[in-house]
């Protein structure tokens, strides 16, 4: 059940990041002057975190849920804010707008991996 478990969230995680991905494009064509030029990075960095953070989760034993999702969002949390802290530090006229692309973005990856996990735990 956990490969089957697996293998069905990074599909749909996949196709999610492509929608994702596709809709940042779209933004940098209609409005370039308010897109950040790293928004295609952005996404791929959070397919590949919310990825990670699957397999710490999904790998635990039922019981341990709880705690391996905690885990997993406090180590997500982490390197978001690291990733944002490091390219805001070294690309100032870029920061605000990838700044703001990057928050959009985790959101919107946090509020998928919910409604996925909760989804995948409630079977």
């Amino acid at each position: 059940m956990q490969k089957i478990a697996i293998k069905k969230y990074t599909f749909n995680l996949t196709v999610f990041s492509v929608i994702i991905a596709a809709l940042t494009i779209i933004v940098q064509l209609v409005i370039p002057e308010y897109a950040s030029p790293a928004l295609p990075f952005i996404v791929l960095f959070f397919f590949i975190i919310s990825l990670s953070s699957l397999y710490i989760v999904l790998r635990n034993k039922q019981t341990q849920f709880v705690s391996s999702y905690l885990l997993s969002r406090i180590i997500k949390l982490f390197a978001c804010m690291l990733f944002l802290v490091i390219y805001v530090l070294s690309n100032k006229q870029d920061g605000f707008r990838f700044a703001f692309a990057f928050m959009m973005i985790y959101f919107l990856y946090a509020i998928y991996e919910v409604f996925a996990l909760k989804g995948e735990k409630n079977k």
